[in-house]
């Protein structure tokens, strides 16, 4: 079983920058495709990004494209979320979760990851 432990939120003024980390348990790291998400109050957990088995491949919701960036080093067993130029409406609980690389590459739909960090809280003021 894997274990996902996320850190780097806080509270950030709007237009500022913050990187989220996601360490791994887990040596088998590299064999999941890796995803965020996040739950804004009052909101359903939503797709942020995801990331493949190697790095090479990555994916953005439309809303988070060229802010965001998703990364992986898969030495360190750990996933990366840099965000820039963050919005009040980037404030929300974000979690890294995995998918096994031989499920296939559901990288937008949560329930083909079968692990899931606590979550760390991101918020952005106005």
């Amino acid at each position: 079983q894997v274990q996902l432990v996320e850190s780097g939120g806080g509270l950030v003024q709007a237009g500022g920058s913050l990187r989220l980390s996601c360490a791994a348990s887990d040596r088998t790291f590299s064999t999941y495709l890796m995803g965020w998400f996040r739950q804004a109050p009052g909101k359903e957990r939503e797709f942020v990004a995801g990331i493949s088995m190697s790095g090479i491949s990555t994916y953005y919701t439309d809303s988070v494209k060229g802010r965001f960036t998703i990364s992986r080093d898969n030495a360190k067993n750990t996933l990366y979320l840099e965000m820039n130029s963050l919005e009040p409406e980037d404030t929300a609980i974000y979690y890294c979760a995995a998918q096994p690389g031989s499920r296939g590459n559901y990288y937008r739909t949560e329930r083909f990851y079968d692990y899931w960090g606590q979550g760390t809280q991101v918020t952005v003021s106005s």
